[in-house]
């Protein structure tokens, strides 16, 4: 994936989004539906209804970037609530975008002694 400055912002749109829709209709829904503004540079995700496919729209300063990923098995984890937006720090969307619960991940137990 393209390494993103660490001041980015990402939102996640919550519900499900009509996977034909290219560049100028998730602006679009970024805009009038999220309430923010696409050129700011932050970077939103939208998942598709059966919830294989997600698209990740970043606007860099010279354009827009389209990314999307379907999964082969499994699905794509998404908040529950049908509509907003939800922020995630930047491992949260290398989890999210690997197939990784994201909102408990879990953690390889800590050694009690070292040696």
């Amino acid at each position: 994936m393209i390494a993103l400055p660490p001041s980015t912002r990402i939102y996640l749109a919550c519900g499900t989004t009509d996977m034909r829709k290219g560049i100028n209709g998730l602006a679009v829904l970024a805009q009038e539906v999220l309430s923010i503004n696409p050129h700011s540079g932050a970077l939103f995700a939208y998942r598709g209804k059966r919830g294989d496919l997600v698209k990740l729209l970043w606007y860099d300063g010279q354009g827009f970037c389209l990314f999307s990923k379907r999964m082969d098995r499994g699905r794509f984890v998404w908040p529950v609530t049908g509509s907003g937006k939800v922020s995630l720090s930047g491992a949260q969307l290398s989890m999210l975008i690997e197939g990784i619960d994201w909102r408990r991940p879990e953690r390889s137990d800590r050694p009690i002694l070292a040696g």
